[in-house]
């Protein structure tokens, strides 16, 4: 829709509007003199890619045509180009049978008045028969199987996707997390890195750790595994995502900080947006490092019917389901059903890991303007409590004796460890249309969880044997432990209204964005920490030995609340320069009722966030861009002076960034360089008295490449190099320098995987962590950096994908991190084998 006022502007000298857009390209990117680090092999990638198989098998059934060109598009990988009036009201009658391309084009087509025609970069383009009378039917083409087929070059189409439909491939190239509107990520001012469905089956991930190990700026395991925390407890550039937790559909899946945290499953998730750095304009309360939005599976106007057998170590069997399509002949409603049985265990005898997952969802679509999608989803987990804590002498060092303490030692006990969860949800997304240049959007869930938690866990300290020679081994081979466990309820509420206005003026592109959020979170929690008990022999262990557990220390209810008004504008100059400036203002309430100590504390904070970015679209394919972002977080620490909770916590920071797209390909290239700061967190004085004087400065490049070189062939690269991450102020002096998160200088990982024409697909990644000095750096010596190798065999034939993923195909040892006596190993060996039959 053009604005009134557009005539003004399109009587501008189009020299002057030239010359304005390319000063500011020109001066932008003056200062990102980066594309040299990119290498030049890109830009001479294959464009071209190898023939598709001569003759295909489809069963396309009948029903709107571009519900079947979509389908014809994603199983050949064959680039049709059309827009959405040619094919408005059109029906295809399908296609049923073993085909050529240019067999099947003409019978999709059949009856609807349009030709395919044959482009330049390898695809087709639908236009409009000339008038003449359609004759009854065409004729087959008959081609000899064993004659020499034309060269047909193809690509994956992207043209239908948005920010929450599947995506074919590795390469996304439109997402909402970091805009809330339906944006192409090349035009978004901030890091944002999409794993998809078909990437998270490759690198074999059964969690959500598991899919964001090969995305740059990322450590899914700080502390190791932990069962407690597969879908919350990573770093993104150096800061704990945990509280307030990620986002699904781009609502909080908000946790207190204790243990009734909610879970997701990768199978019921259509893809992961991983936004980098602080975005509170967005969201309210979030981590400096960044928000992880998980979006889910949705009904489907396209008939998905999917089955899947999965079978691996440790007892592993699971069985799943993908069914989707219209409810009706008019496609007015249509359906989906996700869902996971699992039956399993984690790599210490006795410890399971069983789990129901079950995700209907439904929209309704009453005319073009109106959208309604319920989102649902049930789980019940019933696991043990698996982790692989240890002390760091018997691991990063040598016992005094010099001995090590085995590292496949369990120091919990598998007969008294339990974590139970139940958990479901129900929401909607309403999209309305206003006008032409007007919709409206209001998000919905309310969910509840159920969480049981009992675990005996050690401590730093062995239990000495015998005191008149300290140094004997026999000193150093049973360890205290102690019993913790909470018992939590939890009930959310997340709400999202916005109203989202596009519209031009001459050389401008506008959308606007006004939204008002609500989140109202109430935790009931009763938790326990016991004495030392049970000590346990690491060369010698028995388990089932009795487990006291003591009166909880906290037994009370945890409210907490948040309301945010927010605004973003969005102004595309010229097609090739994109300004974004948002603004929000929350506030934030905590109550608190602590029925073991009678105690109850009430704290609200108000706050404005803001963030601001320029992009560069340059006609190459390069996009240059800067931006500075904000965050905060409230704290409940009492400060001393005004009997009063402190200040929220804040984050900023600024970032340039090149992303790059070279054109007549779907390669993502992308670079930033930040410099990001916590600020006003608390620290203790000299006299162990709080503060808000800390700030942790955290500085790096991350780089990331996700290209298709060949058909058939995914290579994903990434890089981050942290040269600074460290305390930079704070009350106790000492702390000044220190690297406060463990967090290693230089991170890597590298995927590729090819499918050969005969059904064959091999893949082969590494993932490689850096050596640092541990927590706080307080490690009595360095931790050695790491590589984990994993491995994909699969083979696919007609309906049937089958796969064997192995994660750590090594088996490799090694530590993830270190502090305070405690150190944390990584994963063990993880085999998978995946049956997947779709009809």
């Amino acid at each position: 829709m053009s604005h009134p006022r557009g005539e003004l502007s399109a009587r501008t000298p189009r020299f002057v509007r030239n010359a304005l857009v390319a000063a500011i390209g020109h001066a932008f990117s003056a200062g990102l003199v980066v594309t040299a680090a990119l290498p030049q092999a890109t830009l001479a990638a294959d464009v071209a890619p190898a023939a598709a198989p001569a003759r295909k098998t489809y069963d396309i059934p009948a029903g709107p045509l571009e519900v079947a060109l979509n389908r014809f598009g994603r199983e050949t990988g064959l680039l049709l180009s059309f827009s959405a009036e040619i094919t408005a009201g059109l029906q295809s009658r399908g296609l049923r049978g073993n085909y050529s391309v240019q067999e099947a084009l003409p019978l999709l087509l059949q009856g609807t008045g349009l030709a395919a025609v044959a482009q330049a970069n390898g695809g087709y383009a639908l236009t409009r028969k000339p008038e003449r009378p359609e004759p009854a039917a065409l004729p087959p083409v008959v081609f000899d199987s064993q004659s020499n087929l034309p060269e047909v070059k193809v690509k994956a189409s992207m043209e239908q996707e948005t920010a929450t439909s599947p995506v074919i491939g590795f390469i996304a190239k439109r997402s909402a997390t970091g805009t809330k509107t339906d944006t192409p990520i090349i035009e978004t001012p901030q890091s944002i890195s999409v794993v998809t469905a078909d990437r998270m089956a490759a690198i074999g991930a059964t969690t959500l750790r598991d899919a964001l190990a090969y995305t740059p700026g990322v450590n899914i395991a700080p502390y190791g595994p932990d069962s407690r925390f597969e879908s919350t407890w990573f770093y993104l550039r150096g800061f704990d995502t945990y509280n307030p937790g990620p986002t699904l559909d781009g609502l909080s899946l908000r946790n207190n900080y204790t243990w009734a945290v909610w879970q997701t499953d990768n199978y019921a998730s259509e893809r992961v947006d991983v936004l980098r750095g602080p975005s509170s304009v967005l969201y309210g309360q979030a981590s400096p490092g960044g928000t992880v939005n998980i979006v889910s599976k949705r009904p489907s106007s396209e008939p998905i019917r999917e089955l899947q057998v999965q079978l691996g170590n440790y007892g592993g069997k699971q069985v799943a389901g993908d069914f989707a399509g219209p409810v009706n002949d008019d496609g007015t409603l249509l359906y989906r059903v996700t869902s996971v049985l699992r039956k399993s265990e984690y790599p210490v005898d006795g410890i399971a890991n069983d789990r129901v997952y079950v995700a209907p969802a439904l929209t309704w679509k009453p005319n073009a303007d109106t959208s309604l999608t319920l989102l649902s989803h049930y789980l019940r987990g019933r696991a043990g409590v698996y982790s692989r804590v240890t002390r760091e002498q018997g691991s990063l060092v040598p016992n005094p004796d010099g001995s090590y303490t085995p590292a496949s030692t369990f120091v919990g006990d598998p007969k008294f460890d339990h974590m139970d969860q139940d958990q479901w949800a129900v929401g909607y997304n309403l999209e309305h249309r206003l006008n032409d240049t007007w919709q409206f959007r209001q998000n919905l869930r309310y969910g509840r969880i159920k969480a049981g938690l009992d675990e005996v866990f050690s401590g730093t300290s062995y239990v000495t044997v015998n005191p008149a020679n300290l140094n004997d081994p026999a000193n150093f081979r049973i360890i205290n432990r102690s019993s913790f466990g909470s018992h939590e309820t939890a009930r959310t509420l997340s709400i999202d209204n916005h109203l989202q206005g596009n519209w031009t003026q001459g050389i401008f592109a506008h959308t606007v964005l006004i939204g008002l959020d609500y989140q109202n979170a109430r935790f009931d929690q009763a938790t326990y920490y016991g004495d030392a008990n049970a000590p346990l022999n690491l060369y010698a262990p028995v388990y089932g030995q009795k487990i006291s557990i003591s009166d909880p220390y906290f037994d009370g209810t945890t409210r907490l609340k948040q309301t945010g008004l927010y605004g973003q504008w969005q102004s595309k100059i010229d097609n090739q320069v994109v300004v974004t400036v948002g603004g929000r203002y929350d506030r934030a309430s905590i109550d608190t009722d602590d029925r073991a100590s009678a105690v109850i504390t009430s704290q609200t904070d108000g706050k404005f966030t803001g963030r601001a970015g320029l992009v560069y679209l340059a006609p190459t394919g390069l996009a240059p861009y800067v931006s500075y972002s904000q965050s905060f977080v409230p704290t409940t620490t009492i400060n001393p002076v005004t009997r009063k909770a402190f200040d929220p916590e804040t984050a900023a920071q600024l970032e340039l960034g090149l992303r790059y797209q070279p054109p007549g390909t779907r390669d993502s290239y992308s670079m930033a360089v930040f410099d990001l700061r916590r600020q006003n967190y608390i620290t203790n004085d000299g006299n162990f008295q709080p503060r808000q004087t800390g700030e942790i400065t955290v500085k790096g490049i991350e780089m990331e490449a996700v290209v298709e070189p060949l058909r058939h062939f995914n290579l994903t690269m990434s890089y981050a190099w942290t040269p600074t991450a460290k305390i930079t102020a704070s009350s106790t002096p000492a702390e000044i320098g220190v690297n406060a998160n463990g967090v290693s200088e230089h991170a890597g990982s590298l995927w590729a995987d090819y499918r050969f024409n005969s059904g064959v697909k091999l893949g082969l990644g590494a993932r490689y962590n850096g050596t640092n000095h541990g927590i706080s750096d307080a490690a009595s010596t360095k931790l050695p950096a790491y590589t984990v190798f994993d491995v994909l065999l699969g083979y696919d034939f007609g309906a049937w994908d089958l796969k064997l993923n192995i994660r750590n195909a090594a088996n490799k040892t090694y530590l993830t991190s270190c502090g305070y006596g405690s150190c944390y190993y990584g994963d063990v060996r993880k085999v998978t084998a995946t049956a997947t039959y779709r009809w």
